[in-house]
């Protein structure tokens, strides 16, 4: 039983500790057995699922009207469906961020259309951003959208987009040409099976989850497809990587808690010598570095997520510490695990062999650890000089 005294830190009210303890029976019974043997049918069926027993209410703004996304409850599903299932917590968060645009920036049409069928599971999103030359440096992003009377015309490519494939509706970036760099780009709600709108390739990775390269070739929409204003698409990105960034730290912590949770199993039930693993001095060592570790990812990651549901207009600092800390640590905490569990770590389907593929992935999408530690370093600099 993973420790939850985390629960009770001022960071969190009791709506979302009795948020937490619903979702973990909740877990406990419907991810039991997942069949990851078709990935796309998997991540349907989970989409589905989170979608019939509202879980993803959470993801996305009601279109009705009502509270703001919430980040603290963000954090704690998505830590709490990792530490269960990796593809569940990507079904989830993928829903989240997809919509994350029309959330915070869409019109009541928008919404009404589209976040009623994302929170009911009824439709399945996707975040069309990265492309073959500008994965970290958004700015340079060259694909374009021409506007022609009242549609847009779309031209170019996207990759590496997770939920390619299978999603219904895509956030798309293109350049519409305002201003250079950043300046220039706007967002567009792209639905699936349009004419001009290919899936070109489907992306194979070691934590198997839809991943593909996608094309457009003279793709035609409405103008009631942009979302916010021209030229405000790199705010936009900005704005909801700014929420679902401390969401991927949640999700690490989530892998990690699992991954102390099997070691801690695994080293006071095997034994060496007639007496069990922990009573080793150098096991001992690598269990506190490894709560060591989760317990201070844990605190970045609520402290982020408490701060931008305090109103704070931007947690650019906090939730880049959190993402790199947790992501990183969760690396090292795993691999500690895999050690420790000795060839039984390296078994394929194990549990913290698993682990070990999925947590790879988070370090590098929704901004790499490095670009994490250049945004840090800003960030620090611009509080020093006041900025």
């Amino acid at each position: 039983m993973p420790d939850k005294s985390f629960l009770n830190w001022p960071f969190l009210e009791d709506r979302h500790r009795e948020l937490a303890a619903r979702l973990e029976d909740w877990a406990a019974t419907e991810l039991a057995g997942i069949d990851h043997s078709d990935t796309d049918q998997a991540c349907r069926d989970l989409v589905t699922a989170l979608g019939r027993d509202g879980w993803l209410q959470h993801s996305a703004v009601d279109p009705e009207g009502g509270a703001l996304l919430d980040v603290r409850s963000l954090c704690l599903i998505r830590e709490t469906l990792a530490r269960h299932d990796g593809l569940a917590d990507f079904s989830f968060a993928m829903q989240g961020l997809g919509t994350g645009a029309i959330s915070l920036f869409g019109t009541k049409a928008q919404q009404s259309e589209w976040l009623s069928q994302t929170r009911a599971g009824q439709a399945i999103s996707a975040f069309a951003l990265t492309e073959p030359q500008s994965g970290s440096d958004v700015s340079s992003s060259t694909m374009t959208a021409v506007q022609d009377g009242d549609d847009f015309i779309l031209n170019g490519e996207k990759t590496w987009i997770s939920n390619g494939g299978i999603a219904d509706v895509y956030t798309v970036f293109a350049r519409t040409g305002e201003a250079p760099g950043a300046r220039g780009l706007s967002a567009f709600i792209v639905p699936a099976g349009i004419p001009g709108f290919e899936v070109v390739e489907r992306l194979e990775t070691i934590a198997p989850h839809p991943l593909a390269r996608l094309g457009f070739t003279d793709c035609r929409i409405p103008s009631s497809a942009l979302i916010g204003e021209r030229g405000s698409g790199f705010k936009i990105a900005m704005s909801v990587l700014d929420v679902f960034r401390t969401t991927v730290a949640a999700a690490a912590l989530g892998f990690a808690r699992r991954a102390l949770d099997e070691t801690l199993n695994r080293v006071t039930t095997r034994h060496l010598q007639g007496a069990p693993l922990f009573d080793l001095q150098m096991v001992q060592g690598h269990v506190a570095d490894m709560a060591l570790d989760v317990d201070a990812a844990a605190l970045l990651v609520y402290r982020a997520a408490w701060t931008k549901d305090s109103g704070a207009p931007k947690v650019t600092r906090e939730a880049a510490m959190a993402k790199l800390f947790a992501t990183d640590q969760a690396q090292v905490v795993i691999d500690k695990a895999v050690q420790l569990h000795g060839g039984d770590g390296v078994k394929a389907d194990e549990p913290v062999e698993k682990l070990y593929r999925d947590i790879r992935a988070l370090r590098i999408y929704e901004g790499a650890s490095d670009v994490q530690r250049v945004v840090i370093a800003r960030q620090a600099l611009n509080a020093n000089h006041g900025v």
